[in-house]
């Protein structure tokens, strides 16, 4: 009986305990399903994005050590300025970052400094930026107002590089008139002039400079220099003729081919020497026209000077019959030549059988001319009229292929009275000789000189070649 009733009693026991237990879990079940709803509004719902990052991080190793790096990354991150409601997550060194940014600077920031940080594996950059537009605008507006009152303190130091720079400008201008004084040392009036912009140029850009190192701007130097570089270039292959006609003035007015009034022919272009300018050489030719030739096409142009070289010959050529007495029409010619005012004795005048023709012989008579006291045209002109007019006197037959016989021969009879019914020629009077140097293009080159001696930059006394 006493075992019997031992068990009963285990058995009530037990059933006891089973329905307390049950008891229990229903009253839990009824207090949770009560207080659920105040717990939910107390704590705040979690974001889809942080639980979908939660689930996928690993399960934390050291919780402890994760709540060091929690801290240690709040400590670094919340400096960072735009940065709000800033979340950090760290399990087993897998870091998750949340909240909102004003700026995807502060957003790439947060981010760079977690990756730098000891002890993280692996950084997801959940930061949103703020779509509002006044925390947009704040940063710009801030960074604006920075700038405004950094260039507010900098007025003083402005004005004074400003100052400096009217200063040496000033000073520019003023050098850049002192004409005299470079013409002074300097024969070369192109040279002096040229000297003379480089100084007042140089002393501006030096003004310029040292206002750019009292701004601390000497940066900006260098990217003018690199643009300046660009920009000769353009310009080098654009205006490539101005400037080699530029170089070429200053290297012929170094090493003058010609002086003011020079009787010249260059590429093929005849005339005298007005003047030599920066950029063409201007030549009036014998008609009296104004010739200008581009000074890079006079620097490499084969150039033929008639007035270098003072004494300058001229030639006459004549053709005498075939019968005719060569030896004696080449003494009368030069006796002739010598005795014609503006030819020279010394050198003296000769002649020489140049060809035989068909029909007749060409003679041909030299002559010399000093330029410095007889026009060459006037001399040649008067000597050419002499030696014919002594050939017709001597009776020198100077035939034409075609009208030998028929019209020359036929005139010189009726000129001499020989024909019946027509008088004797009677003889013309002598014309006056003028042979003097002056003539009207030297008068219009010696005005047109006067008028503007700035321009030229031809000297007599400069080295010749």
């Amino acid at each position: 009986m006493s075992l019997v009733s031992k068990r009963s009693g285990s058995r009530r026991r037990a059933v006891g305990t089973v329905s307390r237990i049950r008891s229990g879990t229903v009253l839990a079940l009824c207090a949770w399903a009560v207080t659920w709803p105040l717990v939910a509004q107390v704590l705040p719902v979690p974001d889809s994005k942080a639980e979908e990052s939660a689930a996928a991080l690993p399960v934390t190793v050291d919780s402890r050590t994760d709540r060091r790096l929690e801290e240690s990354l709040h400590k670094r991150l919340g400096p960072i300025e735009g940065l709000e409601e800033l979340t950090v997550e760290v399990r087993a060194g897998w870091v998750y970052l949340g909240g909102t940014a004003r700026s995807a600077e502060a957003r790439d920031e947060a981010e760079s400094i977690a990756r730098r940080t000891e002890g993280v594996v692996e950084v997801e950059n959940a930061i949103e930026l703020s779509t509002q537009v006044g925390e947009r605008l704040a940063p710009a507006l801030q960074a604006l107002r920075t700038r405004l009152l950094s260039w507010l303190r900098a007025l003083p130091l402005v004005g004074v590089a400003l100052a400096l720079v009217v200063a040496f400008g000033l000073v520019s201008r003023w050098l850049g008139a002192r004409e005299a004084w470079f013409r002074r040392g300097i024969r070369n009036p192109f040279l002096a002039d040229l000297v003379r912009q480089l100084s007042a140029t140089g002393l501006f850009v030096l003004g310029v400079l040292l206002a750019l190192q009292l701004l601390e701007a000497t940066a900006l130097v260098g990217a003018l220099l690199g643009a300046a570089g660009l920009l000769g270039v353009a310009v080098g292959f654009a205006f490539r003729d101005l400037a080699e006609n530029y170089i070429t003035s200053l290297l012929l007015s170094i090493r003058q081919p010609f002086a003011p009034n020079d009787h010249v022919v260059i590429d093929g272009e005849e005339g005298k020497v007005i003047r030599l300018t920066s950029r063409a050489t201007i030549l009036m030719t014998l008609d009296g026209n104004h010739l200008r030739l581009p000074n890079a096409k006079v620097f490499k142009a084969s150039i033929l000077n008639y007035t270098r070289n003072p004494l300058r010959r001229f030639a006459i050529g004549v053709g005498v019959g075939v019968g005719e007495d060569l030896v004696e029409a080449q003494r009368l010619g030069v006796r002739v030549l010598a005795a014609t005012d503006g030819v020279l004795r010394d050198p003296e005048p000769w002649s020489e059988v140049a060809e035989l023709g068909d029909s007749n012989v060409a003679l041909r008579f030299y002559g010399w001319v000093d330029q410095r006291e007889a026009n060459f045209i006037r001399v040649r002109s008067s000597a050419v009229r002499r030696v014919k007019d002594a050939l017709d006197e001597a009776e020198i037959d100077m035939p034409e292929p075609t009208y030998r016989v028929r019209v020359e021969r036929a005139s010189r009879r009726s000129a001499t009275g020989d024909e019946p019914g027509h008088p004797p020629a009677q003889e013309a009077p002598a014309p006056v000789e003028q042979i003097e140097e002056a003539d009207a293009v030297d008068r219009q080159i010696a005005a047109e000189r006067a008028r503007s001696p700035a321009d030229d930059l031809l000297d007599r006394d400069a080295p010749k070649e």
